[in-house]
């Protein structure tokens, strides 16, 4: 520790904002150091630095959300779509989840979401049925492609449909009567840039508040396997498979029991 470092100690846990962090030693600025609360599961605190300030953020930075606002969210049991629902509720935020098999609404409803549906082509028609014509101010899409249509056709007049992910590879598609009609705007959200303006007093603060939340159980992601990094081939393409049930980690010097 440098002598100007005052907010960790040596033997803290801690989380490093930087990239390239696949090596056994790293010797980077302090104030890219952010402490975890102590007693956090190893494996969540793993996942602690990208979904869940992405999740916070993409429902605080991107709209002006009030109690009994709705939304509405691609890919919702992701990582960050199950974040998206515990934080939103806390906030009194209703969600609509969309998913891509009915099977997933029974692991998403006791985290509380409030309307799960599954995607197709006639999304905005069932969102309606569902949630008896409310107007959906923020559209949270992480699929891109034909995906940010369907879920701008279920956003409502002068909403927002915010991009963040392109899990099909295409770019996001907006429909010229929602962008022109509708008024409705495409933004994009990158983790990085969210937290950029922030000063590192803020930051320290946002990862503190979620951290706690995760030690507390309520912020909480599912495992399904943790590989060795001598296995890093199989555990890549485990990752990129479908229909998986949890995230994929890696841990150095052999598996972590699970």
């Amino acid at each position: 520790m440098g002598g100007g470092v005052s907010h960790v100690r040596p033997g803290d846990l801690v989380i490093n904002l930087q990239r390239e962090n696949w090596t056994q030693r790293r010797r980077v600025a302090g104030d890219d150091v952010i402490p975890v609360p102590a007693g956090l599961d190893l494996l969540q605190a793993a996942m602690l630095r990208i979904n869940p300030p992405t999740a916070l953020l993409l429902l605080t930075d991107v709209v002006e959300l009030r109690p009994g606002d709705w939304i509405i969210q691609n890919v919702a049991n992701s990582a960050v779509g199950r974040f998206v629902i515990r934080l939103g509720r806390a906030r009194g935020v209703r969600t609509v989840n969309v998913v891509r098999r009915e099977a997933l609404f029974a692991e998403l409803a006791p985290l509380g979401a409030d309307v799960c549906v599954v995607d197709g082509p006639d999304l905005a028609d069932r969102v309606k049925a569902a949630t008896g014509g409310a107007s959906i101010r923020l559209g949270l899409d992480a699929v891109s492609g034909q995906a940010t249509a369907r879920i701008s056709t279920s956003v409502g007049e002068n909403g927002v449909v915010c991009n963040y992910g392109a899990m099909s590879g295409e770019d996001p598609v907006m429909p010229r009567g929602k962008l022109i009609g509708d008024g409705q705007s495409l933004v994009g959200f990158i983790l990085g840039r969210a937290l950029a303006p922030r000063s590192r007093a803020q930051v320290r603060e946002i990862y503190a508040e979620l951290g706690e939340q995760v030690r507390a159980g309520v912020l909480t992601a599912p495992v399904e396997r943790v590989y060795p990094i001598e296995e890093i081939r199989a555990a890549v393409a485990h990752a990129e498979r479908g229909q998986r049930q949890g995230k994929i980690l890696v841990a150095p010097n052999g598996p972590v029991a699970r």
